[in-house]
């Protein structure tokens, strides 16, 4: 059995300061990007469980793998929203 590691996720620290040039990441880009890898980590996920349950060769531990990846991201992006509001009105009071 092979314990890969963890891979992936949001990359805050490669975020540059760009004036809207190709140099770097663009701030919106990083948010659009987190939010297409969340849908692909649920996507994954959904796929996992049906290909155990027609058994197709995947294994419990990783289907439990997969949920427990797309919960985490999902739960991450809940509470950026989250904090991004609380931002929003913090300056809106100002």
């Amino acid at each position: 059995m092979n314990i890969e590691g963890i891979t992936g996720g949001l990359k805050l620290g490669s975020l540059q300061k760009t004036t809207g040039g190709a140099n770097g990441l663009e701030f919106g880009n990083v948010f659009t990007d987190f939010l297409k890898q969340v849908n692909e980590d649920q996507a994954t996920s959904n796929q996992a469980l049906n290909d155990f349950v027609s058994g197709n060769g995947v294994e419990l531990h990783e289907v439990m793998i997969a949920g427990e990846k797309a919960k985490t991201s999902l739960d991450l992006l809940v509470e950026i929203r989250n904090k991004t509001i609380d931002m929003y009105r913090e300056i809106s009071r100002m």
